[in-house]
This record gives structure tokens, sequence and C-alpha cells, in this order.
């Protein structure tokens, strides 16, 4: 099993497999537009910038589960982040990413790298097989995982 198994709704409804991904360094990251490291929307897009025509992919992923800091409507948090941020990399419907209700793709995630996601802006970084290859706590930064990034590319 590796991440392309999965099929996931994004922001507008529309079932994408992320088999479409296959060959490409993806990370995926839970996020919100309420919260304290929101502003990471901005690093996430410079690093999605500086490495998507070398075959980078961000795949975003709201979640609602942290102090409620994304309240917003799918279509609402894209408005948000394409305004606000200027985000045009790929996002998807909310979903739960710990508990009873998780996403498949969190319990997948999890079981590969570390356990509960402690909060909002948790990255994953998967190589172009489709493996997780590193986990990426809240606080570091997109900056500081592009030498990560790099590497897988």
């Amino acid at each position: 099993m590796n991440i392309y198994d999965f099929t996931m709704k994004d922001n507008k409804g529309n079932d994408i497999p992320l088999s479409d991904y296959k060959g490409k360094v993806l990370l995926v990251v839970n996020t919100a537009t309420h919260c304290g490291f929101t502003p990471q929307y901005n690093g996430l897009e410079k690093l999605y910038e500086d490495y998507n025509e070398q075959g980078f992919e961000i795949l975003d992923f709201p979640c609602n589960q942290f102090a409620f800091q994304a309240p917003e409507s799918d279509a609402k948090i894209g408005q948000v982040c394409s305004l606000k941020y200027g985000v045009t990399f790929k996002q998807f419907a909310k979903i739960k990413v710990n508990g009873k209700n998780e996403h498949p793709l969190y319990t997948y995630l999890k079981s590969q790298k570390g356990d509960k996601i402690k909060w909002n802006f948790t990255k994953f970084l998967i190589d172009r097989e489709g493996n997780v290859a590193e986990r990426f706590e809240s606080k570091v930064t997109p900056a500081e995982i592009s030498t990560a990034v790099e590497k897988l590319l």
C-alpha cells in the first residue's frame, strides 16, 4: 500500500485519484485558515513555485479539528487562500486527521511516520514512488524543508 491507493475529494467535490501524482514528489499538509501557522501558506506557495516544474506538488487538506480553525466551506477556504496567500497548489476538501472519523489517508500516513497529528500544518514528504519519506511538525517552516524536497527531486 502507498499513497497512490487513495482517492480524495478536491475542494470542488471532484474525485481525485492520488495515482494522478505518480512519479512526483509530494508534500501533504493539513491546514487551517485561522491558525497561528496559517502564514505558512506563503512559504508553501514559494516552495511550490520553486520546485513545481521539477515534479513537486503540494496537496492541501484543510482540517477543522484543532480549535475549529478552518470553519469555512471548502470553496471559501479556497478563496481565502487564493486571495490572501496567492495559493495555486491543489486544495482538497476538509478532512479529519485524527480520531474515530479520521480519513484513511491520514491513518496510512501516520502508520508510516509518527502517530497522532498534534496540530495544523503537519507536513508529510512523499517520494516519487509514493512512500512517506519524512514528517515535519507544524513549527517546521516550508523554507526549512526545501533541502529535503531537493534531495527527492
